[in-house]
């Protein structure tokens, strides 16, 4: 049953994800190109946003399988303890990421469009890895019995607020155009340095979800 608190929650973890410097970035470098810039930056968010709902909607159908074989497993003591260390884990190690001095984020190969579908699938295949929120929000969804019409729009409204950071970038470059040149360099360089410690605070918050979730059954 899809409930106020769950959105709420589930929101939460979306907002964390809008913290992705890979493709706060890449827009940024996008915006720059003189040429099909629009279609160019629509197709890379598609791409982006696509990948991460076929993710989503993958983990929640193996995990769905599993819960009918094996009944109440997140509701197990063993379960419980495993998923507050994984919590504690991810607090604990969150205050020692190193920062990153220098990094480069992924650009287009060419200006070919495939170029930039293969520039968002390889952008989604870095981040997912990293992606511990929205592991955290499908582990959340798969324990809050909901039919597969409300999981499956709760992740499409997930994947949709991931990616308005670089929505709202397009926009405002279309209504200052050149007089966002200086600030979109700065936040570009600015993304590169702080990569590292935007994922500190998205481990430090999801191991603390992670925790309190799992308290009720410990």
């Amino acid at each position: 049953m899809v409930t106020v608190d769950l959105i709420l929650l589930i929101g939460g973890l979306a907002v964390l994800d809008m913290l992705s410097p890979a493709t706060i970035g890449v827009t940024v470098l996008l915006l720059n190109e003189k040429e099909n810039r629009t279609s160019r930056i629509f197709f890379y968010l598609l791409t982006v946003a696509g990948f991460y709902f076929v993710v989503g909607v993958s983990l929640m159908l193996g995990i769905s399988a599993l819960l009918e074989s094996v009944s109440n497993i997140f509701q197990n003591q063993t379960i419980s303890w495993i998923i507050f260390i994984i919590g504690a884990i991810l607090f604990i190690a969150s205050f020692y990421v190193p920062a990153k001095k220098s990094a480069d984020l992924p650009s287009p190969k060419s200006k070919r469009l495939i170029s930039i579908i293969i520039l968002g699938l390889s952008t989604a295949l870095i981040e997912v890895g990293t992606a511990f929120p929205y592991f955290a929000a499908i582990s959340i969804l798969s324990t809050s019995d909901l039919t597969s019409m409300e999981w499956v729009s709760i992740l499409a409204g997930y994947n949709l607020i991931m990616v308005l950071p670089p929505v709202l970038l397009y926009v405002l470059y279309l209504l200052f155009g050149r007089w966002m040149d200086k600030p979109l360099i700065n936040l570009r360089e600015r993304l590169i340095k702080t990569s590292g410690s935007a994922l500190s605070w998205v481990m430090c918050i999801v191991g603390i979800i992670l925790i309190f979730n799992s308290l009720d059954y410990l």
